[in-house]
């Protein structure tokens, strides 16, 4: 036997442009995305670093693990940080000696 799914999907209207809209950062109530970046190899010496500084923060993936993409708006990798050490945190990624997010030319 057969059922159909499509009853549900049919009214269905995304937003216009859905599919090409920037991803952004979730918003965690008391808690600040400080950084994005493509994986999480980017992010885990950041947040260890801040560690270091005694600045809490947490790592929020959105990594598609049913496709097991790396890299693309599938694969987002967001630092976030408690709202009263955001400025603390900032202040201190600045300060680290981070490759700039470009595509490695010089």
């Amino acid at each position: 036997m057969y059922i159909s799914c499509t009853i549900g999907i049919r009214n269905y209207q995304p937003e216009e442009g859905f599919m090409f809209n920037d991803p952004k950062p979730n918003d965690i109530n008391n808690w600040v995305c400080i950084m994005e970046r493509s994986t999480e190899l980017e992010i885990v010496p950041v947040q260890n670093y801040l560690s270091n500084l005694d600045i809490p923060s947490n790592i929020l993936t959105k990594r598609d693990s049913a496709f097991n993409l790396s890299v693309g708006d599938l694969a987002l990798v967001y630092l976030y940080v408690p709202k009263e050490y955001e400025e603390e945190a900032r202040q201190a990624i600045e300060e680290m000696d981070l490759p700039d997010d470009s595509d490695g030319e010089d």
